[in-house]
């Protein structure tokens, strides 16, 4: 993706989403499941390749530069916001907002009740500054694959890689099963 698309992609971003005369929340659920769907599947496939070519210290380039871009992406197909969140993130840019940050405590507390991690997802439709709001989540199971760059025992290299791009970085270790993360959606719809 070009930088230039990118800036664009993010320009439009920054206004508001475009409104929905959705209430089937199945729909919404269904349409959501197929954002992150594509979105899981072009991020994975960038890392793997990454990975491939350079090992896990190309795959944080990927993470840093390439994600945001894929994210806007999706965005716009999926008239709304997608993007993903953690409880201890990388990423500042990707803090989770209050609404965010319940589900994932609830997330938590589900995997804690023994719920498969592959299964967890939550999705409502709440009021924001008047506006009727859909927000989804979605839990990101962590991955033998991801251990490289969220797990206890980091290589030298791809830790000072990590330390040098997000000098306050939350997301070590990680170990597989965990709940790494969520993809989150949100999508204003009309009233």
């Amino acid at each position: 993706m070009s930088i230039k698309l990118i800036a664009a992609v993010l320009l439009v971003l920054g206004t508001t989403a475009p409104a929905f005369a959705a209430d089937d929340l199945d729909a919404l659920i269904g349409e959501s499941r197929a954002a992150i769907k594509g979105f899981g599947a072009s991020l994975k496939a960038e890392l793997v390749a990454a990975i491939e070519a350079g090992g896990p210290e190309h795959a944080i380039g990927v993470c840093n530069m390439v994600a945001p871009g894929i994210a806007a992406a999706r965005s716009i197909e999926y008239q709304g916001r997608v993007g993903r969140t953690s409880l201890k993130r990388r990423n500042p840019a990707n803090a989770p907002d209050s609404w965010e940050l319940a589900v994932l405590g609830d997330f938590e507390a589900r995997k804690a009740a023994g719920e498969d991690v592959t299964a967890i997802d939550h999705a409502e439709i709440i009021t924001e500054n008047g506006a009727r709001v859909f927000r989804y989540m979605k839990a990101i199971p962590t991955a033998q694959v991801c251990i490289n760059c969220h797990g206890t025992d980091l290589q030298p290299e791809v830790a000072a890689m990590i330390d040098d791009l997000y000098p306050t970085d939350q997301a070590r270790g990680f170990s597989v099963g965990d709940i790494r993360g969520a993809f989150t959606l949100r999508r204003v719809l009309e009233n």
